[in-house]
């Protein structure tokens, strides 16, 4: 069985690659990889049964034990349902506190309005007693800004706000001499793509209303589109006809 790469450039492991409504796929998120350290994009749920399937198509074995940082970049459930999980198998199975990276725009809500029904009382198996929990007794949770690169091992992240219905960010994630860009969700925004265009390689979401349609894309010119793949496409997407290559789950690309 052939290993994750542990040397060369940058690179990341679609563990999903469809939208909230797909029956074909799994919700979108990217496993980010640099030099044996990995970061999380967005943590659906089943998280870890993504990341093994994955992982099993790329033909390595990998665990939730090696993800220690994940980067949410919006809280609609198709891009955060799995953090819950997430939290809770680091601080039982592992006895770990990973981190959670996020814009304070989106991380206002994440305990109050997303994990908190789930997560704030634990029970004692001992005593059968129920104490109160916060977030801080699950992640450490670190901000990104607008204003400036912030670096998690040996990842460096700048975000930029969106166009979508809740507050999201767009990502560049540079490591050792290489930048990937990720839209996240959001509607056709010319001035977001000039942005990530500056990476190496950018991810770009399509789908419908909210969304950015994929003819929108199509008509970018070529200089672009070369270094553009796709992800939350919809289930009738045709990967085959596309002009801009589409991601597929458990593919390793290098940026």
């Amino acid at each position: 069985m052939p290993k994750p790469p542990t040397t060369g450039p940058l690179g990341f492991l679609p563990l999903g690659v469809g939208d909230a409504f797909s029956s074909q796929h799994y919700a979108s998120s990217l496993l980010v990889g640099f030099e044996g350290e990995w970061l999380l994009i967005d943590c659906p749920h089943p998280i870890r049964k993504m990341l093994h399937e994955a992982c099993s198509t790329a033909g390595w074995k990998l665990d939730l034990d090696v993800v220690r940082s994940v980067v949410l970049t919006h809280l609609h459930a198709d891009h955060c349902s799995g953090v819950e999980g997430f939290l809770y198998f680091h601080h039982f199975a592992l006895q770990s506190k990973p981190t959670l990276i996020a814009h304070p725009d989106v991380a206002a809500r994440l305990w109050s309005g997303h994990l908190a029904a789930g997560m704030d009382a634990v029970m004692d198996t001992k005593d059968m007693s129920v104490r109160p929990h916060t977030l801080e007794d699950f992640a450490s949770l670190l901000p990104i800004s607008e204003e400036r690169e912030v670096t998690v091992g040996p990842f460096s992240i700048a975000c930029r706000k969106t166009l979508h219905t809740v507050p999201t960010t767009a990502l560049r994630i540079r490591a050792g001499d290489r930048c990937l860009g990720y839209s996240a969700d959001t509607s056709f925004d010319p001035s977001l793509i000039a942005w990530l265009s500056e990476a190496d390689l950018f991810v770009h979401e399509t789908n419908l209303g909210i969304h950015t349609d994929y003819e929108q894309l199509r008509r970018l010119p070529a200089s672009l589109r070369g270094k553009m793949r796709l992800i939350h496409y919809p289930d009738f997407f045709d990967l085959d006809a596309s002009q801009i290559e589409p991601l597929r789950q458990g593919r390793w690309y290098p940026v």
